[in-house]
């Protein structure tokens, strides 16, 4: 294949100037095998098994990035569902399994663990509640661990009872956490149609229909979608769409070449590469400067809903001929606390908690990263979900929410997380009460799959 002097140029500035890297390289872990009644056996099995499978994952995948000189900015492990593989424990309380992965983080050396997870989109066994009350305490106690629970599908409908209780889960982890801003929400997602092979945290789990041993990969690059595109000389909407799509495949193409080299090393399968955009709090790597520089003024404004679609159905169509493997997410990511732009936005008064919302319809996540004030009830919180994943659930798309309650905060104030996980403004939730309707229970029906309207 002939490469020309200015395509490897091209690649050099997108590293050095536009931000360009592989946000994750995440190994997926099954840990079926290590089921046992005693909660010690089944933690010291949990130990051994993460242990013989990834203690080189950090070294590999730096030997990849001096090979290549490309930067992999974090090493991450998901393992399969905690209240699946515990399930046969003879006790009520998982935190301990918790500390095990946060332990067997901290000595492999990767940057976070997910897994701490349950799928209840239909209803909950005795693991999948044992799970949901030890979630606050986990996240409290460890550093490294990240905690998911889907409670809705297109298939199943919303699963109401789960959707209170998370509610309450993530004021409990807010209160546990309040001498840190509340940070152990911003190791909690809520899910509807939640995909099994994610790389990025904190919703990464090893999905049941997974091999033993997969390298995931997830590829950032908003800085270098963002200078493509103003670059262009007064482009119509089909420029910016092929500018888009151009892009992507290279950044793809990059992403999948790092991922096979890595698994290849490790001796594990190449799962997919989500083509996400994710954003970091640098200057410049911002989504919402992207939307901004396709002609809105401040993103949030009315016409960043149609200018969001346009940029996630690109970066799909580019990623997608660039790669046979693509899963996870695969979009753009909007988390608030993560990306300049959208802080800047909120600061203006031109984003708010309602488009957000409107804008999810159209990408890939969901609410994410979002500050509330620190008395915003946990009804009002279920209340937030429930509409959250009554759009993924009709849209047949994976759809999320990751909420912070910050305490002691109001609407204005700024919470600091720090690292990747950025700053947040506190913004503001409508007053009115979700109380009696977040009550009610039970499940909302699954929607039919014609009249498509």
């Amino acid at each position: 294949m002939l490469i020309h002097p200015e395509e490897i140029l091209e690649t050099i500035n997108m590293v050095s100037h536009q931000h360009l890297d592989i946000r994750t390289v995440t190994m997926g872990i099954s840990l079926r095998g290590c089921s046992h009644p005693d909660i010690k056996v089944f933690n010291k099995n949990v130990y051994n098994r993460i242990l013989s499978c990834a203690e080189k994952l950090v070294q590999t995948t730096e030997e990849i990035e001096s090979l290549y000189g490309i930067p992999v900015i974090n090493k991450r492990i998901s393992v399969t569902p905690i209240a699946i593989a515990a399930e046969s424990c003879e006790t009520d309380d998982y935190s301990s399994v918790a500390e095990t992965l946060d332990r067997v983080a901290q000595e492999i050396g990767v940057d976070f663990i997910g897994g701490f997870s349950a799928l209840v989109q239909k209803g909950m066994t005795h693991g999948d509640l044992n799970l949901i009350n030890s979630i606050p305490k986990a996240l409290a106690s460890t550093e490294k661990v990240c905690a998911s629970v889907n409670v809705a599908t297109t298939k199943a409908g919303i699963n109401m009872d789960a959707v209170a209780m998370m509610g309450r889960t993530i004021k409990q982890a807010a209160e546990l956490t309040g001498d840190r801003k509340g940070i152990g929400c911003a190791k909690l997602v809520i899910f509807a149609n939640a995909p099994e092979d994610n790389p990025f945290m904190a919703g990464a789990f090893h999905g049941v229909g997974e091999p033993d041993c997969v390298i995931n990969v997830g590829v950032s690059g908003p800085g270098v979608v963002n200078a493509a595109v103003r670059a262009l000389d007064n482009p119509t909407f089909g420029d910016i769409a092929e500018c888009i799509k151009k892009t992507a495949f290279k950044i793809t193409r990059m992403g999948e070449m790092v991922g096979k080299e890595v698994a290849r090393r490790l001796n594990a399968q190449f799962g997919v590469l989500d083509l996400s955009l994710a954003p970091t709090p640098a200057v410049g790597d911002s989504v919402a400067a992207i939307l901004e520089a396709m002609g809105l003024e401040s993103c949030g404004t009315h016409g960043t809903t149609a200018a969001l679609a346009l940029l996630n159905d690109a970066v799909k169509k580019g990623g997608a001929m660039a790669s046979s493997s693509v899963g996870g997410l695969s979009g753009a990511f909007i988390p608030v606390s993560e990306d300049q732009g959208m802080i800047r936005a909120v600061q203006r008064g031109s984003l708010s908690l309602d488009k957000l919302e409107a804008m999810t319809c159209v990408c890939s996540v969901g609410l994410d990263m979002i500050a509330v004030p620190g008395d915003t009830s946990a009804a009002t919180l279920s209340a937030i979900i429930a509409d959250e994943m009554a759009i993924g659930m009709i849209n047949k798309k994976t759809t999320a929410v990751r909420i912070i309650p910050a305490p002691g905060t109001e609407e204005g104030d700024m919470v600091e997380f720090g690292g990747l996980l950025g700053s947040a403004p506190v913004m503001p939730v409508h007053n009115f009460s979700s109380e009696d309707f977040i009550a009610r229970g039970g499940r909302i029906p699954a929607p039919i799959q014609s009249l498509t309207n």
